[in-house]
């Protein structure tokens, strides 16, 4: 069976957001490219971000109002004025917007009203070819494009309601009411269009430029979609919802390392065996379309392509839930005999079952190891790397752990105990140290997020799981990246053997 074969290599993991920029927020323009380069001066192939959907309540990547759609604020207005869609004076009144963190709602309304004018502009310039690629975008993209701009332009004159409290018969999507909205709508429902036009023709110059520079873009899929989300309102007959529309059951986890009463996350579960009726229709245009995306995709929550823990609706916390099973191995099979080789990384983390590692390891995909996990238990701890088998990806921390310095920090008993056993050294030296593990293991590929390289504390943290406060926030300043933290990865790299050439 072919799969996705990995070299020893690195890589660091960056969402978009973070990244510097004037506009409040990163974005796809010069810092991005700017990234890239970096990345290559390091010796690092791979560039890891969180997924790009338009951002619901709570600021978090993992709850998008679209399994398709880009998020308007990554859209760079540099490169809108250097297509004539904006003019230098409709840049020149930026609001103080913070450096070091991001203020979502500021930056939505600040960037929203820009890509009005460039909208109007857009439609007001007539140019040919501009309006022949748009023309093509939307026919290309027409299968999800549709229903994601009738959802937001519906979703904005009602108010900010999610899908199942608007009129019944819109709800239930009834093609007379589908239709009136639309014709009713039509002006925004072209804005939004065009919205997602800029975003992918901007996504699509990045990931060329970053891809012929050797860099691959390392992607994220989230295994659930948000309940108020255009894919839901459109395909309400893979989800179980009740007859209002409200889901029946929730995506969560069970207690775990992260949470004394689990995750409830909300999110309506799957009907695998619809699902399986349409011969996964739905899922397999999501992988398509995030394989053309991204060069490799990570899929979030792996494990519940096996089976799911579903909470039942009313519950407060997911302590009250049952593990349901999926037909993650049906799906697999159907890509597996399309595509030469799954460009897919599973995100095994968590409660993990034979039947999961059997599920990933039957399509040879890549595993999660995280050293923050390492010193939890004894030294047959499978985050350990002497223990490592199989294939790999290794992290010093993903989104959700606190950075190394606030981790080590942190560390307490037994824990505290274990990791000083393994590791020598002390404070910065320990960072180091705990990162030269992970580039010395066996692992294919070694993952840094961008606070370990600066060496942040727990304040510089992207998200602290079970919160809903102070997540998705960080960002850096570009002269914080510095050329001696460029060159100590390329010594790693080149120390083992994960050098990008």
């Amino acid at each position: 069976m072919n799969h996705m074969e990995l070299k020893r290599e690195s890589g660091v993991l960056l969402h978009i957001s973070s990244l510097p920029s004037v506009h409040g927020i990163g974005d796809f323009g010069v810092e991005a490219y700017r990234f890239v380069d970096q990345l290559v001066e390091s010796g690092c192939s791979k560039w890891q971000i969180l997924p790009l959907g338009p951002i619901g309540p709570g600021n978090s990547p993992y709850q998008a109002y679209s399994a398709f759609a880009g998020e308007l604020m990554f859209i760079s207005l540099q490169k809108l004025l250097e297509w004539d869609l904006i003019l230098d004076s409709e840049l020149s009144d930026v609001p103080s917007f913070s450096k070091r963190t991001v203020d979502y709602n500021k930056v939505r309304f600040y960037k929203s009203e820009i890509l009005h004018l460039a909208y109007k502009r857009f439609v007001r310039k007539n140019d040919c070819d501009f309006q022949n690629e748009f023309e093509t975008f939307k026919n290309e993209h027409n299968w999800w494009l549709g229903d994601y701009a009738l959802y937001t332009a519906c979703k904005n004159k009602f108010k900010g309601k999610a899908w199942n409290n608007w009129d019944t018969d819109l709800r239930k999507r009834n093609t007379e009411s589908l239709n009136s909205f639309s014709l009713l709508l039509n002006e925004e429902i072209e804005f939004e269009k065009f919205v997602q036009f800029m975003f992918f023709r901007q996504w699509f110059l990045l990931k060329n430029y970053a891809n012929q520079k050797g860099i691959q873009i390392f992607g994220d899929l989230p295994l659930y979609v948000s309940h108020d989300s255009s894919d839901v309102w459109g395909n309400q007959s893979i989800f179980i919802l009740n007859d209002e529309g409200e889901p029946n059951l929730l995506g969560g986890v069970p207690p775990d390392y992260f949470s004394e009463e689990g995750q409830l996350w909300g999110n309506p579960v799957y009907d695998w065996n619809k699902l399986s009726e349409t011969e996964y229709q739905w899922w397999i245009s999501r992988l398509y379309f995030n394989f053309h995306l991204f060069n490799v995709v990570r899929i979030d929550h792996f494990r519940g392509l096996e089976s799911f823990w579903a909470v039942p609706r009313g519950e407060e916390t997911a302590k009250k839930g049952e593990w349901l099973p999926a037909k993650g191995h049906e799906l697999l099979a159907i890509l597996q005999e399309r595509l030469v080789e799954l460009p897919v990384i599973a995100e095994d983390l968590g409660d993990i079952t034979p039947n999961v590692e059997k599920l990933r390891d039957t399509y040879k995909l890549p595993g999660m190891k995280v050293l923050q996990f390492a010193f939890t238990s004894d030294p047959s701890n499978v985050h350990l790397p002497h223990n490592y088998s199989g294939r790999n990806i290794v992290y010093t921390g993903t989104h959700d752990n606190n950075t190394l310095v606030g981790w080590l920090a942190d560390l307490v008993g037994d824990e505290k105990r274990q990791a000083e056993n393994y590791i020598k050294t002390k404070d910065k030296e320990a960072i180091n140290e705990m990162v030269e593990l992970a580039w010395a293991s066996t692992a294919e590929m070694a993952i840094i997020p961008m606070q370990d390289i600066l060496k942040l504390n727990g304040k510089s943290r992207m998200n602290t799981p079970g919160t809903i406060h102070k997540n998705w926030l960080w960002r850096y300043e570009s002269n914080q990246l510095k050329a001696h933290h460029l060159n100590y990865l390329k010594v790693l790299n080149t120390k083992y053997n994960r050098i990008n050439e």
